[in-house]
Formats: C-alpha cells, structure tokens, sequence
C-alpha cells in the first residue's frame, strides 16, 4: 500500500471517531441543560440540526434558534467542567455571596485574583498553616462579604473549604448561606456540641462548608481566649484544605486579634474611601506583635 493511501486510510478512520466524540460532547452540554429544566429532549435535537446544517457550535446554533442564552452556556460549561455555582431561586444562600451566582462577572474575576494572590503569599509559602483570619478595623468594611465570596471562590477550585463565623457577638454568616444558627462555634467551644456535627455543608456547592458563630455566649472573648479552639483549629484542618475565619471588628473589642493569633495569619479588608489608615496600621501592628503573620491587605469596592 502506497504511503498516501495509508494516509487517506488513516484519516478517513479518525474523522467520524473524532466527529462522534465531538457530538458526544455536544450531547452532554445538552443533557446538562435539559436536566437543568432549561432545554427539553426535542429542543436539543433541534439545535443539533441546525449545528449540523451550518457548522456552528452547540451553543452559537442554539442562540441562532433562540432556544439558548449566553447565560445557559455559561451554566452548562460550568457545569461540564466541575465549576459549580447557583441559579436565583434554588438555593437559600443570599445574592450577596456573588461568586455564588455571578462567576463570569468582573467582580469574581477580582475576588479571583485576590484568590491567586493568597495561593502564592500564603497556602503556597506556608503548607502547614491552613487557617486565615479576615479583619477589618471597623464594621461595615466588607469583611463577611469578603470572607463569604473567598470561601466560595477556593471551594470552586476544589479545594475543600471551611469558613468559620467567629464573630460571636454579631454574626451574619449564616444569613448569607441560609443557614441554622443554632449550633456553631460557641456551642463547640463551651462543649455543648461536637465540631463535625456543627459543620454545615452548603448545598450545590461541595466543597465548601460553613461553622456557623452559634448562640451569642456571655463573654466571646473568654470563649475564643480557651486553648480548645486552637484544638479545635487543629482538628479541623486535617480535614480540609484552608479554614478562613471571619472575625469581629478590631476597634470593637480585643476578639479578632485573639482569632487571628490562633489562625497564625490574617487578611486586612480595607473600605475604599471609609477606612482610616491609622487603625489599619494599628490592626497590622497589633497583629504582628502577637506573633501573627500579615499575609496581605485587600480593598474592597465593592
């Protein structure tokens, strides 16, 4: 057999396996979608005609026939590649938490980016230590809603995530994630209940869990001061990837230094145009004084 023929040969045998493979694909971006609720059998069988009439994509010939937005593809491919965010509606956790809804928006992408950053300056540099403390010198700087979106944004990545409401005295996590509060991290800490029976898996989103802060206790700080939550600390990373703790205000009360000297490192959440500069200096100061690494500093603008 002549060269050529054995290249005509070969090519004509690649050519419908890889034509199959591709259709095969396109049927699985279709069953993501129909089991969604978001297409139905015939409709895919629809765009499939016209992908095949035209050469297009699966999703460019399912927006020609209207039955597809670019929102459904972008669901469908999350979908496809293990990237797991929720659609309004279907899940209790609030709209505040974005990178739970919105993962294509400039907002994630930062929150993405601030995600990197933390990889290379902290879970890169320092294996051993997985817990994080969020801090900000005032209330209402964003510290949840940055705590909340980071949490949801590495769990996306697949890393097994905890987030940890350690604002005992005002707590808003379990509002943001729909949750009951209950049992968290004060009944933990007084022995009233047991840390994995507290631990609150979100639904729809696998990777991540969420200890809420519990019922307020009469003194947070003696609560948060006791050497079971450095065990306890202890115990739970050797079950998840990183632990991001979201602390009380600085300039509130002496708790959210005594959480970050248990985590062994912080994230200080600036306000743009709210944050005064001297108590971040004095959040970064205190901090390093006891021992506690300052990974980075994050403004938030949002």
């Amino acid at each position: 057999m002549e060269p050529n023929t054995v290249a005509r040969v070969s090519e004509s045998i690649s050519m419908p396996s890889q034509s199959i493979a591709l259709k095969a694909a396109e049927r699985r971006l279709g069953a993501v979608l129909i089991h969604a609720g978001r297409l139905r059998p015939q409709d895919v069988e629809h765009i499939l005609q016209l992908q095949r009439q035209k050469g297009l994509r699966f999703g460019d010939a399912g927006k020609e026939v209207g039955l597809l937005t670019q929102a459904d593809i972008e669901f469908a491919l999350a979908r496809q590649f293990d990237h797991p965010y929720l659609r309004r509606g279907e899940s209790k956790v609030s709209e505040e938490v974005v990178a739970a809804y919105e993962p294509f928006s400039p907002q994630v992408e930062a929150l993405r980016a601030v995600r990197g950053q933390l990889m290379l300056r902290w879970l890169d540099t320092e294996p051993a230590s997985k817990a994080l403390a969020i801090l900000s010198a005032a209330r209402k700087e964003g510290r949840s809603f940055i705590a909340a979106n980071l949490a949801v944004v590495f769990a996306q990545l697949g890393a097994r995530t905890l987030l940890i409401d350690a604002d005992l005295r005002q707590p808003c996590l379990h509002r943001l994630f729909g949750l009951d509060n209950r049992a968290g991290l004060s009944a933990v800490l007084s022995g009233r209940a047991a840390a994995f029976e507290a631990l609150e898996r979100v639904a729809l989103l696998p990777n991540l869990s969420v200890l809420p802060a519990g019922a307020p206790p009469p003194s947070p700080q003696d609560l948060l001061a006791r050497p079971m939550f450095a065990q306890l600390l202890h115990q739970l990373a050797a079950h998840v990837d990183l632990i991001l703790l979201d602390c009380p205000a600085v300039a509130q009360n002496a708790d959210a230094q005594t959480v970050a000297v248990r985590a062994g490192a912080a994230l200080i959440v600036v306000q743009k145009n709210s944050s005064r500069l001297w108590r971040v200096q004095g959040i970064s100061d205190s901090v390093v004084q006891a021992k506690c690494s300052i990974v980075g500093a994050v403004l938030n603008d949002f």
